[in-house]
């Protein structure tokens, strides 16, 4: 961690690595996201940046996940190229310190934070209860959005080691990888195939053979911060998930899971965790490919 961010974590819970900001420590530095200088860039991932239009946290950029950060064609992560371009000409560089924030607690947030390190950035952090906890405890909001000078964005990566692919889920089945599946209950069991209100992209309704479902809620208190080291240890352990092995997360498309991944990687400090992000999506509607149904017991 560079000198300039000591004392950026919440040490408190003694998480595996510092990669978690208060909304306090945010407030009280707001005039440098607001600067010029790219040495600071607060960033809002939602879905839909409607609500981001009509209020957020003052200097913040705000990105559509959807449309900015994933190449719509190939359902995929952006490429590098195109992550550089749209990073850069938010005044954002290699060098920036970013903090990544967005609503359902983080959802979009924890995949950008995921994608971000995919593509090698180092000083990314999440801002712990995301876009619901600053705007329910009275921070600072604003319409205002900024408009920071262009400057040059350097990816490197990618680190594939976070990452899975359907090949690895194969192999993951065959060799008995733990996988955690972090949808409902209902999307596990294959009563459905998305969450009331959301698109449906599966044909096919249920689970990755042998995975273990655990809500990407369990990982986070009533106020959307994530729980002590000590909660999410005994969260997984009690699936049998200790870190001693490769672990994969998967949900629906994606977002979810990288809160799993999150908790697992970045707090627990589970090395071997990967993202498939290709997740349901890929995985229920590939012919030929091995599905569960009913609630794994």
């Amino acid at each position: 961690m560079n000198s300039k961010n000591q004392g950026i974590a919440m040490a408190s819970n003694e998480y595996a690595n510092d990669v978690l900001v208060t909304a306090d420590w945010v407030a009280d530095r707001l005039d440098e996201f607001e600067s010029d200088d790219p040495a600071y860039r607060l960033v809002e991932v939602d879905v839909d940046t409607e609500a981001y239009e009509e209020e957020h946290a003052p200097g913040a950029v705000g990105f559509n996940w959807e449309t900015q950060l994933q190449d719509q064609t190939r359902r995929d992560v952006l490429e590098q190229d195109d992550l550089e371009d749209l990073l850069g000409s938010h005044g954002i560089s290699e060098d920036s310190t970013i903090v990544l924030y967005g609503d359902n607690a983080n959802w979009f947030a924890a995949y950008t934070y995921w994608q971000l390190k995919y593509y090698g950035h180092d000083e990314v952090y999440l801002l712990d209860g995301g876009r619901e906890y600053w705007l329910e405890n009275e921070y600072p909001t604003t319409d205002e959005e900024p408009d920071f000078s262009a400057v040059e964005y350097d990816a490197a990566g990618p680190r594939e080691n976070i990452r899975a692919y359907r090949e690895d889920v194969e192999k993951a089945i065959e060799r008995g990888v733990p996988l955690v599946d972090v949808r409902s209950p209902e999307e596990y069991s294959g009563e459905i195939l998305a969450p009331p209100g959301l698109q449906e992209t599966a044909q096919r309704g249920g689970h990755i053979p042998g995975a273990k479902n655990i809500s990407w809620a369990a990982v986070t208190t009533d106020d959307g911060t994530f729980k002590s080291r000590e909660e999410l240890e005994s969260l997984y352990a009690e699936e049998g998930i200790t870190g001693g092995e490769t672990t994969v997360a998967y949900c629906r498309i994606g977002e979810r899971s990288s809160v799993a991944w999150f908790a697992l990687h970045e707090l627990l400090g589970y090395e071997d965790t990967v993202n498939y992000d290709g997740s349901w999506t890929e995985w229920g509607n590939l012919v030929n490919a091995p599905v569960e149904t009913g609630d794994g017991s």
